[in-house]
């Protein structure tokens, strides 16, 4: 697997271009979780179709019926314009005022020798005062003053005729398709209860989705199933349960096979070893026999770390461990030791792991740290969610091409680290395993004292 800084070098070198662009900088800027997804899935668009309702609706039927109706009051003013200019009335233009208020649904007055007031400011985006003016305009085409603005029921309208001027009250829904709002105002609602609707349901369908992460995540890092887990939810979901369930099932006898067998062959061998060893104690002290011995010796080891690996691998319930108390048997084994031991204990105090599988962990980088070096410096704190373990010593280190070497069975180098005659080189082997069966991973650097740095990162 490629490192970060390779893969940040490879965008630099390679940077995305054209549609990849766009891609890359929508994909940063959308949620990442399978729930607010689906969510967006769902109301965007819902809000696109509103939105090109709302449009449509507005830009067609709102002013298709408020041009009709604004053309028609209109054309009653025209009319009422025509019957003053053309035909004589009497002197306070009773007849004409009853026949616009009972004929029209028209309030009107005549003000002798009166004169306009000055213009008022276009309010902004009104469909009612754009659409009056011009019917006013083409139909009556004579000066005009006109009042739309306010929350009134009521129009104002003034027409400047010879000498008088005609002002007008019509009732704003003579003009104007006023119960727009209440189509408006059902689409919204209707759409907030099918959201509030959908909503419940997808959470139906993420929570099997979520329970299932929440499982193998957690058989990942070594931990029982959560109590009361089976599969839930749509059929693919379902499918995809009962393949994680056979999935761990099916390793879970791979290891206890493999622990079984371990186990067996190390203890037919213990017992072997074991009439060898006697039968060597009953040739006396020559040479040769000293040196099978040795030999015996060598493969005794070896079955012990045998052991340890398939004791490694046998189930342990996870338990609380207190990282003091640890951390101070640490040190006073170092001090038995001789040995400059120095423990920083930082943002947390206990932790959730398999006790046994963890202390043989941190016992093994820590005997390492001890054996090669002089001054150790161990610390654990908290980083984002992960237990983070370090062992400085000032040893002879590891050559960084062997690092990875190091860890795999048996592996044993010719210079520096690990020529002790008591190795079997299983120690690193079974702290990466028991580290990765967690779900986490040991790393090896350099380390400030001179010597070689072992980072465990676990995740909590």
């Amino acid at each position: 697997m490629a490192s970060v800084e390779s893969i940040r070098r490879e965008y630099e070198r390679y940077p995305p271009t054209g549609i990849r662009k766009y891609t890359r900088w929508f994909r940063k800027r959308v949620p990442t979780g399978l729930y607010a997804r689906s969510l967006l899935i769902i109301i965007v668009p819902m809000v696109l179709l509103q939105s090109v309702i709302a449009f449509v609706f507005m830009e067609r039927h709102w002013q298709t019926v408020t041009q009709r109706l604004s053309t028609a009051v209109t054309r009653d003013i025209a009319g009422i314009v025509d019957i003053l200019e053309t035909y004589p009335q009497d002197e306070g233009y009773e007849s004409i005022i009853r026949i616009a208020r009972d004929r029209l649904d028209l309030n009107i007055s005549i003000e002798t020798g009166g004169t306009l007031p000055p213009p008022r400011p276009k309010p902004f985006f009104s469909i009612l005062d754009e659409i009056l003016s011009e019917e006013i305009t083409k139909q009556v085409q004579l000066p005009f003053w006109i009042d739309t603005v306010g929350n009134s029921n009521l129009v104002e309208i003034r027409v400047q005729l010879d000498g008088k001027v005609l002002q007008i009250f019509a009732r704003r829904s003579q003009a104007y398709a006023s119960n727009t709002h209440i189509f408006l105002l059902w689409m919204v609602g209707t759409s907030l209860v099918m959201l509030l609707i959908s909503i419940l349901f997808l959470r139906g369908q993420i929570r099997p989705i979520l329970r299932l992460a929440d499982a193998a995540e957690r058989f990942g890092k070594g931990q029982p199933t959560p109590e009361g887990f089976k599969p839930r939810g749509a059929d693919e979901v379902r499918r995809a349960g009962l393949a994680f369930i056979r999935m761990r099932e099916r390793i879970e006898r791979q290891i206890e096979q493999r622990t079984a067998m371990l186990s067996g062959v190390s203890h037919d061998l213990r017992t072997i070893l074991t009439r060898f060893r006697l039968q060597l104690a009953l040739l006396g002290d020559d040479p040769e026999v000293k040196n099978l011995d040795q030999d015996v010796n060598d493969m005794q080891s070896m079955l012990e770390g045998y052991l340890a690996f398939a004791k490694g691998e046998a189930e342990e319930d996870v338990g609380e461990i207190d990282l003091n108390e640890l951390l101070e048997k640490l040190k006073h084994d170092g001090q038995l030791l001789s040995r400059d031991v120095k423990i920083n204990l930082s943002g947390v105090k206990k932790a959730e792991m398999r006790p046994n599988a963890f202390g043989r962990v941190i016992n093994n980088l820590f005997s390492n740290a001890c054996r090669y070096g002089k001054h150790i410096e161990v610390s654990i704190h908290c980083d984002d969610n992960w237990l983070v373990a370090t062992f400085d010593d000032d040893g002879p280190g590891i050559p960084e091409e062997a690092r990875e070497d190091v860890f795999r069975p048996f592996f044993r180098l010719d210079e520096a680290r690990n020529q002790d005659e008591q190795g079997t080189g299983l120690g690193l082997s079974i702290a990466r395993d028991i580290a990765r069966g967690h779900g986490g991973d040991i790393l090896l650097a350099n380390s400030q004292l001179g010597g070689l740095k072992a980072t465990l990162r676990l995740p909590v």
